[in-house]
């Protein structure tokens, strides 16, 4: 397995389309959009199984389109499959920790596999990063019963650590972006946390289950020669780098687009599970150059505005859930969450050319804010017409108070009609 490494010291122009060099204008408001419908509460506390929302992913039914799904990740509370009405279907836990000392299971990201092989047979797959043990673990969706079975190998490897001590220091399995290639290979492209790394895992078939195995990988930048000749690195927490979450691969094209959530969105491409082409940034955060320093007292990082040295694009960091609306084998949009600023920023799919901002905002259920992950389709589906639009709330409201009269932390997800991403502007 090859690594493929980005210089530490890397100037990032800007591309000559889908790039903003300023931040979006005060008078840019977003278009508003209204979800239909909202996903149950999860609970980020004890008496809520210390569920936490994070990410969906759309599937949808080969024969019975009423009969479609969104498999969701709830990290330590596991999995969470809902049908169109955003009613739950079934609940799956994380696997227990391996030993005492050890980290359980946690579920950060999620994205589908159409028909693998798996025992002679087509398959297709909810395929799962679990941040917690370093794994992907895999769940075969029966079209059936509509319900997921875990295919999981019981020998899965850890994707990046060397041992369970390094695993528990949970550098681990972070973000994730499913491919199939031209040659057949079904592929994971797999960020680490709190790194800037980027994995490229081939799925195998393991005696009817499901395996994995290290293809490449490759290393984002860290810190950064901006224009006037200085250098510049994003805050993280310390010991950190500057991590990538939100990662969707482009089926027809092979390319990969990394959010990197304090410094930008990128692009660059697969061909037989290896990256072919660098990095390249399509847009930055607004606070790209600006300096910020962690406080320790705030257990954040505090950013000097006022020394913007205004190298920034539109995207309010963290740049988060990646998604693409398909109309046509090239033609589409991509959709990219900006969590700071609670809306998204989409790109034509051929050329990655700005066509417009939007906000789910509150009408028959409350909006979305603090948006992790999406995910969308086009296919039109009962309910849906135009496609339908998954997306993550990270506050959700009405607020609920707990036992100690304090609001309950409570996340969900909204069911958004996609047929404004037609009408692009």
């Amino acid at each position: 397995m090859r690594r493929l490494f980005i210089p530490a010291l890397a100037v990032v122009p800007l591309l000559a389309a889908g790039s903003v060099a300023s931040a979006a204008p005060a008078g840019d408001a977003p278009r508003p959009v209204r979800a239909l419908a909202e996903t149950p509460s999860l609970f980020d506390d004890s008496a809520g199984g210390d569920a936490d929302a994070d990410d969906p992913a759309i599937w949808v039914h080969p024969t019975d389109r009423a009969g479609s799904l969104v498999v969701a990740t709830a990290k330590n509370g596991g999995l969470r499959v809902y049908d169109l009405r955003a009613r739950e279907r079934q609940a799956i836990p994380t696997p227990p920790a391996p030993g005492p000392d050890d980290e359980a299971g946690r579920f950060n990201n999620v994205d589908l596999v159409a028909g693998f092989k798996l025992a002679g047979r087509p398959a297709d797959l909810a395929v799962v990063t679990d941040r917690g043990r370093d794994q992907l673990r895999f769940y075969r969706i029966d079209p059936v019963s509509r319900r997921l079975v875990d295919v999981t190998a019981p020998d899965v490897p850890f994707a990046f650590s060397g041992d369970q001590t390094e695993v528990n220091e949970q550098r681990t399995a972070y973000g994730l972006g499913t491919f199939t290639d031209a040659d057949g290979g079904t592929y994971a492209v797999v960020s680490r946390r709190s790194t800037p790394e980027v994995g490229v895992f081939r799925l195998v078939e393991r005696a009817g289950r499901v395996s994995y195995r290290p293809v490449d990988r490759l290393v984002l930048p860290s810190t950064f020669t901006l224009p006037d000749g200085s250098t510049w690195s994003p805050c993280t927490d310390p010991g950190d780098g500057p991590q990538v979450e939100g990662t969707v691969v482009d089926p027809a094209t092979g390319t990969v687009y990394l959010a990197q959530e304090k410094v930008g969105l990128w692009r660059t491409r697969l061909a037989g599970g290896r990256f072919v082409a660098a990095p390249r940034p399509v847009e930055r955060v607004r606070e790209y150059g600006v300096p910020a320093v962690f406080d320790p007292a705030e257990d954040d990082c505090v950013t000097d505005h006022a020394a913007d040295p205004g190298f920034g694009g539109r995207i309010a960091q963290d740049v988060e859930g990646l998604t693409i609306f398909r109309t046509g084998r090239y033609a589409g949009t991509l959709v990219v969450s900006s969590q700071g600023d609670d809306t998204f920023y989409t790109y034509d799919r051929r050329t990655n050319r700005p066509t417009g901002r939007f906000a789910v905002v509150d009408g028959r259920v409350d909006g979305s804010q603090e948006c992790d992950g999406a995910a969308v389709t086009s296919t039109p589906l009962p309910g849906f017409p135009g496609g339908l639009l998954v997306v993550h709330d990270g506050r959700n409201t009405p607020e609920t108070p707990g036992g100690d009269g304090e609001a309950r932390p409570d996340t969900d997800f909204k069911f958004v009609d996609a047929g404004f991403l037609r009408d692009r502007r």
